[in-house]
């Protein structure tokens, strides 16, 4: 594990930039990861997706599946790829301060 400085809070991430704590991610850090991700501005969409992922995350106790995104949150399978291009559950995951999700590469 290893600190990282991201919008100037020192967080704690996995190998893979991933946040270990979820509990001190905030919407600066998401905004900063969703750029390092390749995603200049989170819009009201990709929050949605967010938002959503954080409360399954907090009930379940682990990131949501892309089918468990889709199908909770509203959003379809195509506007989730464009939305987070090139692995949208990873990505999502990473940028809701989640840890990977299970399945993912």
């Amino acid at each position: 594990m290893t600190t990282k400085v991201i919008a100037g809070n020192t967080v704690d991430v996995n190998e893979e930039g991933f946040l270990t704590n979820p509990n001190e991610w905030n919407k600066e850090i998401a905004a900063e990861l969703a750029k390092e991700e390749g995603i200049d501005a989170l819009t009201e969409s990709h929050w949605t997706v967010i938002d959503f992922c954080r409360t399954s995350a907090a009930d379940s106790g682990k990131a949501p599946t892309l089918r468990a995104i889709t199908s909770g949150s509203g959003v379809s399978t195509k506007d989730l790829f464009k939305l987070f291009p090139k692995g949208p559950a990873k990505k999502v995951a990473k940028i809701s301060g989640l840890g990977k999700p299970e399945g993912c590469v």
